[in-house]
């Protein structure tokens, strides 16, 4: 069978489960769902589109991690007044999981014309012990769940990585030493396996899984693709690129890798990073998904230590003049 009619056959799978799943309206919303069965199978070639790239902005980028919540009403209040077309939810910033605050935020949302395209949760498949594993399973199946009240058609996956103290050179590298008798191939089977369990209850639900070059064990590109190509025929598997979570010089891992991209994180760092620094050529990073033929959301991670209500307004001008036609 040729690439061409592999991909035929992969793009009208994928349309005919849009069409069936109840989420059409959330699924409306999302990138090109056209997976690449290969590295050189680039899904977004048929989906030319002359308009500028979406930008949302994460809740994220107004809090990270301090005792106190940024609501994340506020920042839907923040990206209406800035002028980004919509916001990504952090899970564990939202106040709590009842369907009336979810449905508010929805609601918030929709009255100002923003999209809620991207929910991002914390779980780790990196774990020797399966029933840990499983509790990281049903968190996501839980997720699911929320994204599907919510209107959200796409969820940031982690694979997790090994338990232990960060070394101080972590972010150089991203790199930790496995658990003593395992291997890293190990991980990579965990990981695989319980991806497939949560993409089981994704394709029910019309919500697609973008995991992330999220440090660990996807800091090592070959690996994250490995995981990727593993669990492609799912029409419910995607990949969310992060710019600021490559080791090394992001560019070459970028290219290689935006033929698969479901959506994009663009990190910046006014103030100074939060927990590392890195220099962002957006212009560059703009040729690649341009070249690529890239229509997704991109999403705004402001990581400096810069107040957020100056900064995010500066990280805006920058990527929105980065990613204009």
């Amino acid at each position: 069978m040729s690439n061409t009619t592999k991909n035929t056959e992969t793009t009208s799978s994928r349309r005919n489960w849009l069409k069936n799943v109840g989420m059409l309206g959330a699924a409306s919303m999302a990138p090109s769902l056209v997976m690449a069965g290969s590295n050189h199978e680039k899904k977004h070639s048929s989906l030319y589109n002359n308009q500028p790239i979406r930008l949302i902005v994460s809740t994220y980028s107004y809090w990270h991690f301090e005792p106190e919540k940024y609501p994340i009403e506020k920042v839907i209040e923040n990206a209406a007044k800035i002028g980004f077309d919509g916001v990504e939810i952090l899970h564990r910033q939202m106040e709590n999981e009842s369907v009336e605050y979810m449905n508010k935020l929805k609601r918030m949302a929709f009255e100002r014309g923003l999209a809620l395209p991207f929910l991002s949760i914390h779980q780790n498949f990196v774990e020797p012990d399966a029933a840990k594993r499983k509790e990281h399973i049903e968190h996501t199946l839980r997720c699911i769940k929320l994204a599907v009240q919510m209107g959200i058609p796409a969820i940031r996956m982690n694979t997790g990585s090994w338990k232990g103290k960060r070394p101080a050179d972590y972010y150089e590298h991203g790199r930790k030493e496995p658990t003593e008798g395992y291997t890293d191939q190990d991980a990579i089977k965990w990981v695989i396996e319980s991806m497939k369990e949560c993409l089981e209850e994704a394709e029910k639900a019309g919500v697609i899984l973008c995991l992330e070059n999220h440090w660990g064990l996807s800091s090592n590109i070959d690996y994250l693709e490995e995981i990727h190509n593993a669990l492609s025929s799912s029409p419910a598997m995607g990949l969310n690129l992060d710019t600021g979570n490559f080791v090394g010089e992001p560019y070459d891992d970028f290219e290689r890798l935006i033929g698969h991209a479901d959506i994009i994180q663009a990190k910046t760092y006014y103030g100074g990073g939060k927990y590392y620094d890195k220099d962002m050529d957006y212009d560059r990073f703009a040729k690649i998904m341009r070249d690529a033929n890239f229509t997704g959301y991109v999403s705004l991670e402001m990581e400096g230590d810069e107040d957020p209500e100056t900064a995010v307004p500066k990280s805006y001008k920058l990527l929105r003049e980065a990613f204009a036609v």
